[in-house]
């Protein structure tokens, strides 16, 4: 869809539109900056026309209901529709460009995150799929899919997909605790968090949003990493409902297992030749895998 057709599809006049640019930085979407004659500033996003992995389908409509329905420093949806999702424009940069912001600002990420699950439902999984009733169900199925994306694309896994989907059943006991499907974004990087002020201004990007257990959260929001004190402290005081014993641990491992299958399968699909960040991403897999086989 081009932008003309995605404005008028929105209600917006594109003769309005007072300049554009393409904000970059993403790996799926195209995002334009819009600037309009009443001063409003937006952002449209257009879906890409090339298949991706099997979850990635509607994501733009995932996006849209996530910002409806959650509370917090996020874009208000102007208009969307097949193939686009126009949004308000939020104050900041990316937190990945602000390298000396200090741990204050993870404390109030933290609180933040716990205010976003607050919104819970009454199934899990992708929002743009069929809700399954339990969380080992969806879960399953989530990984299975791209196991399945990782045999399509002939991705080279560093044991073989049959195996990593018996080690993921393996561990339904404790996908079992989950009992309450809680609105997770998925995709907290922090290029995905913005800085305005020495404030958290503002959380984009959530196509990859899905019903399920809230401490699949802290992959992302500590990415290759271990959840830190700050960050903690700032969700348990704001009342987040994750909870942090040794089955959530455990579980943690089930999840960076399945975002580290997630970044390496759909390096095919995108025509990502990055052998760096193919043998990065196959070691952290092969890390991830063995931590959890420990946990069995």
């Amino acid at each position: 869809m081009r932008t003309e057709e995605a404005l008028a599809a929105a209600g917006i006049d594109p003769a309005s539109v007072v300049a554009s640019e393409d904000i970059g930085g993403g790996t799926y979407n195209t995002a334009i900056r819009l600037a309009l004659a009443d001063g409003r500033r937006l952002v449209l996003k257009l879906a890409p026309v090339a298949p991706g992995l099997s979850y990635e389908h509607d994501l733009l409509a995932t996006e849209a209901e996530y910002y409806r329905r959650v509370s917090g420093p996020l874009p208000s949806v102007v208009g969307a529709g097949p193939g686009f999702l126009l949004m308000t424009e939020l104050p900041g940069v990316p937190w990945s460009q602000v390298p000396d912001a200090g741990p204050r600002l993870r404390t109030e990420l933290g609180g933040i995150v716990a205010g976003l699950h607050k919104t819970t439902g009454d199934g899990f999984g992708y929002l743009q799929d069929p809700l399954r009733p339990t969380w080992p169900v969806a879960f399953t199925a989530m990984a299975d899919a791209v196991l399945a994306d990782a045999v399509t694309h002939g991705v080279q896994l560093p044991r073989p997909a049959a195996e990593i989907a018996h080690l993921v059943r393996r561990h339904e006991p404790l996908l079992e605790l989950v009992t309450t499907p809680v609105l997770v974004h998925f995709d907290l990087w922090r290029g995905n968090i913005l800085l305005d002020g020495g404030r958290v201004s503002g959380i984009i990007d959530a196509e990859r949003a899905f019903w399920g257990d809230p401490m699949a959260e802290f992959v992302s929001l500590t990415l290759f990493g271990d959840p830190d004190r700050e960050l903690l402290d700032g969700y348990r005081a704001g009342g987040g409902p994750a909870e942090f014993g040794m089955p959530a641990w455990a579980r943690l491992g089930l999840y960076r297992v399945y975002l580290d299958l997630i970044m390496l399968v759909e390096m095919v699909p995108r025509k990502d030749d990055d052998a760096d960040r193919a043998r990065f991403l196959r070691a952290r897999l092969t890390e991830d895998l063995d931590a959890l086989r420990r946990t069995v």
